[in-house]
């Protein structure tokens, strides 16, 4: 478990699983539904842009260095900004891993221009991983079936409704992942400190944050660039990480698997507390390509990687 407030929510909506699983499965009635809102969310400010998401290869579940031909993008150049009329959002699913590199992961979702950003940004979550993101091993504890019944946001506080699917079946553990996708999704906007669940209109506890998750995350976290997303150059990294003093390294791997950058860097904080960073990082490649950003903590012992987390990305010759 995380902090004193995850602690009664998780046991709040595992109790909540076990009175749904008494009255016949996730379709038993935990209260009357709201009816849902017919005005858009108010405007939620968006955090600092995301690079262009990378061309799509969703047709293959191997790694490729070359875009796909219906992405439309130069093989020379980063891919196009998103069309007008196109937002790009955040969902955060589980990309596996070895123990101190599993957790949390932002991939992007490019949507149609809305107010609605935080609403569509919670449907892109619930719709899942994609075929391409699950062969990466990427997954979601969030069961299927599950819709958002509304979202409303109000001083910095967002109220997500979801249907009773959302507390159908799982362990502590799972359900405790699937609260933290969801608050870290609606976080990711500025003006959401904390996230508010109910169940088809019942409110599960007090409202929580992604500090009440951090246990969800890998030894070093890589919030941008997010996985598969255009990484630019150079590269600009940010995240947060618990270390041994504080230090780790990045590496970018062109399509090869050639090493074609690694660089140490510094955390705010370290050994036993979390700290962030942000560092740009330039690389060489000859032309554009899928490679990869490599986080890794060298072994106080032998200075062997240990923590290792791998994210796909898309390379570009630097402009």
């Amino acid at each position: 478990m995380n902090s004193h407030r995850s602690i009664p929510l998780v046991a709040v909506l595992l109790g909540t699983i076990a009175l749904v699983s008494a009255c016949g499965g996730s379709s038993g009635s935990l209260g009357s539904v709201p009816v849902a809102s017919s005005s858009p969310d108010p405007s939620v400010a968006q955090g600092s842009p995301d690079a262009t998401p990378a061309p799509s290869d969703e047709a293959s579940t191997e790694p490729s260095d070359e875009p796909s031909s219906s992405a439309g993008a130069s093989s020379s150049t980063a891919p196009s900004p998103a069309p007008t009329g196109t937002t790009i959002v955040r969902a955060y699913f589980w990309l596996g891993g070895l123990p101190g590199s599993e957790g949390l992961v932002a991939v992007l979702r490019e949507i149609p221009g809305t107010k609605s950003v935080a609403k569509a940004a919670i449907n892109g979550l619930l719709a899942g991983p994609t075929n391409g993101e699950t062969a990466r091993s990427i997954t979601t504890s969030i069961p299927n079936g599950t819709q958002l019944l509304d979202l409303s946001i109000d001083k910095g506080v967002a109220t997500v409704n979801l249907s009773a699917e959302f507390v159908s079946g799982g362990e502590s553990s799972a359900v405790q992942t699937r609260l933290g996708q969801v608050t870290y999704t609606l976080t990711q906007f500025p003006t959401v400190k904390s996230v508010v669940f109910q169940i088809e209109g019942v409110q599960l506890a007090d409202a929580v944050s992604r500090a009440d998750y951090v246990a969800l995350l890998p030894d070093i976290w890589v919030d941008r660039p997010a996985f598969n997303a255009a990484i630019g150059n150079p590269a600009h990294i940010t995240g947060n990480a618990d270390v041994f003093e504080a230090t780790f390294r990045i590496s970018i791997l062109d399509g090869g698997g050639k090493v074609i950058a690694d660089a140490q860097v510094m955390a705010s904080c370290g050994s036993g507390c979390r700290g962030t960073f942000d560092t740009t990082i330039a690389y060489t490649v000859s032309k554009a390509q899928y490679g990869t950003l490599r986080v890794y903590n060298p072994s106080a012992k032998d200075g062997s990687p240990e923590s290792i987390r791998d994210y796909r990305v898309w390379l570009t010759p630097k402009s």
